[in-house]
């Protein structure tokens, strides 16, 4: 049968748009370049919380230097436990919300108002620095016959905000000498403040480092003391050179185990039996108690992880560590005399 051919083609049918499209250099970057301001606002940009987590857990031991006395070095070790603090950005607190060993802080409740990180910084490291001089002072009455037996000069313990010594004076410095009179106890440094009223300068000789400066100051009245001071708590000199590092760890709470590690070197025999006993809380000067601290959570898995099998924990912390715990046996204490105790009896 003939067919009839068309004197002309059909027409083809519509293109697809999509095909049609021109293809335009750098179109995909469009939505891809948000995204990626997106990502790195989440990841780098810091919000007012802190990621407090588990911290070293050192040895203290090794830390303290002890001359010109017999030491007895432990074959187990003694450790402090600390946290670590970090600012946020919303990847890094979603990341520590699902961490069971992580929490996140309000940035109001680590600093006071108008208070920097860095400030906060120097007032953990001076902390630390009081709470090592506490721990010697309690360890040397213990073991040493301490204050009775005392070196020359006056230890500055503590130095207290908003006073003529603040930023000035430190602790664990040593001064030697006031208006060049050579100080033997602290009571000779309280005496030359006294004779100096609020209208006197005195010239402090002080040493700390192997370095010694000269600090000036007048004393001054505060609220509430009738009498002029410098703002300075201060204890006799240890009667042998004893230095303890801390490095970059803040804050108060090794005191306890300052005080361990300074009575297991300073007495005949081994506090540890062998093992790794970690603990956190802090020393009292005057009585020897155990306080409460922060973020013993943390510091119980620090413990863990470094292999302790034994941490001292202060009364108060003791539901919250026990409460993280896995492997590790908390022991309460209220004075560092229970945790002598515990391992005389649990040698």
């Amino acid at each position: 049968m003939p067919t009839i051919e068309p004197d002309h083609a059909p027409e083809a049918p519509p293109a697809d748009p999509e095909q049609e499209r021109p293809n335009r250099p750098g179109m995909g970057w469009v939505a891809v370049i948000p995204a990626m301001v997106l990502l790195f606002v989440l990841a780098t940009v810091r919000i007012p919380y802190f990621i407090i987590g588990p911290g070293p857990a050192s040895d203290v031991e090794p830390l303290i230097q002890i001359d010109k006395t017999t030491v007895y070095p432990s074959k187990g070790h003694l450790l402090l436990t600390a946290v670590t603090f970090q600012r946020a950005s919303p990847f890094q607190a979603v990341a520590a919300w699902i961490d069971p060993a992580k929490i996140l802080v309000p940035e109001r409740e680590l600093l006071a108002p108008g208070q920097t990180d860095q400030q906060e910084a120097v007032v953990a490291r001076s902390e630390m620095d009081t709470s090592k001089i506490d721990a010697a002072v309690v360890a040397l009455s213990l073991e040493s016959g301490y204050p009775a037996k005392h070196g020359t000069g006056a230890l500055v313990e503590n130095v207290y905000s908003g006073t003529p010594a603040e930023g000035r004076l430190f602790a664990g410095d040593l001064v030697t000498a006031v208006n060049g009179t050579t100080i033997q106890v602290p009571e000779d440094v309280s005496k030359a403040i006294l004779a100096a009223g609020t209208t006197g300068r005195l010239d402090f000789t002080v040493t700390a480092a192997g370095q010694t400066r000269h600090v000036t100051l007048t004393p001054a009245r505060i609220k509430g003391v009738n009498k002029p001071i410098i703002g300075v708590s201060m204890v006799d000199n240890f009667p042998f050179p004893l230095n303890i590092s801390s490095g970059n760890i803040g804050g108060p709470s090794a005191g306890l185990a300052w005080t361990l590690g300074l009575i297991d070197l300073l007495t005949p025999g081994d506090l540890t039996g062998g093992r790794s006993i970690a603990g956190t809380g802090t020393i009292d000067l005057a009585t020897g108690k155990v306080g409460e601290i922060g973020g013993v959570e943390q510091k119980v898995v620090a413990a863990e992880r470094a292999g302790a099998t034994i941490f001292f924990c202060p009364t108060g912390n003791v539901a919250a560590a026990r409460g993280v715990a896995s492997h590790i046996t908390i022991v309460p204490v209220r004075t560092y005399t229970d945790a002598l105790e515990y391992l005389k009896l649990h040698p």
